[in-house]
């Protein structure tokens, strides 16, 4: 049995199929890990949910930030005028099956006899695995429950910027979803700055990767990780970063989690360009 995880698939369903296939994927043997955004910008992204879902028990998901847009799109949140590639699932005859299942994914996913964590963005310094996993735990209760709406109407916003154990409600719940669906760099005191998105280099010199923080208390994790498509690869301890910008005509990146780590790339011709 082989355990393999994926980085962003946005909806680029013919190049998953293609890296399945160079890596000899067996629906029967192996194990699928996706580190979110399954959806979204790409051409297939029902193809994608439903061969996802259709994987059952041989896939694991955690939720990216365009899964929870289209969740929140599914509940009649607005969508971007010139963004109509989750229409195909919005307007599918099994749209509510597909839109329940992805609700009940985790926003966090460990397992300690292999020795990984997979979230879709990253943690913040402030996390150790026991507060990291109670947090996400706190938002998926919400989101499978009967207010889920509410949470949506909460979910958006970039406040609060630094972790509390005085946070509490759609704050505490906000600030969850932030760090692991969008994060990418904070500054020295550990504030989430979220509207940098470029490389490693590219931002104010006070800001830095998620991971490069001395104090980060989980820093004696496996951390498995998409959602930074420009990123590039690292060789840092414990940081395992998936997001190959598929989308973007970079490569679809798969790393085999069982063995001694394994990488496994196909390059992708691109669905968009980067604006």
């Amino acid at each position: 049995m082989a355990v393999y995880a994926i980085g962003d698939i946005q909806g680029c369903f013919d190049e998953l199929q293609a890296l399945l296939e160079s890596i000899q994927f067996s629906p029967q043997h192996d194990h699928l890990w996706f580190a979110g955004d399954l959806v979204n910008r790409g051409p297939k992204s029902l193809e994608t949910l439903r061969f996802i879902k259709g994987l059952g028990k041989r896939a694991i998901s955690v939720l990216g930030n365009h899964d929870l847009h289209l969740i929140a799109a599914a509940y009649g949140h607005p969508i971007e005028s010139d963004d109509h590639t989750l229409d195909a699932i919005l307007n599918a005859p099994d749209r509510d099956e597909l839109i329940d299942w992805l609700r009940q994914q985790p926003l966090l996913h460990h397992d300690a006899a292999l020795g990984y964590t997979m979230v879709h963005a990253g943690l913040p310094p402030q996390w150790d695995l026991k507060l990291a996993r109670q947090c996400a735990q706190e938002v998926e209760t919400m989101l499978r429950s009967d207010r889920v709406v509410d949470f949506i109407e909460h979910m958006y916003g970039n406040k609060p910027r630094r972790w509390s154990d005085e946070l509490s409600g759609w704050k505490r719940m906000r600030f969850t979803v932030n760090c692991l669906t969008r994060l990418r760099f904070c500054d020295d005191e550990g504030r989430l700055k979220l509207k940098y998105k470029g490389p490693p280099g590219s931002q104010p010199a006070e800001f830095h990767p998620w991971f490069e923080l001395a104090e980060r208390k989980s820093s004696d994790l496996n951390i498995v990780f998409g959602h930074w498509s420009t990123l590039g690869k690292r060789d840092d301890p414990g940081v395992f970063p998936l997001d190959t910008a598929c989308l973007w005509g970079g490569e679809l990146t798969a790393l085999r989690l069982d063995t001694t780590p394994q990488w496994f790339s196909l390059p992708c011709a691109g669905e968009q360009t980067p604006a």
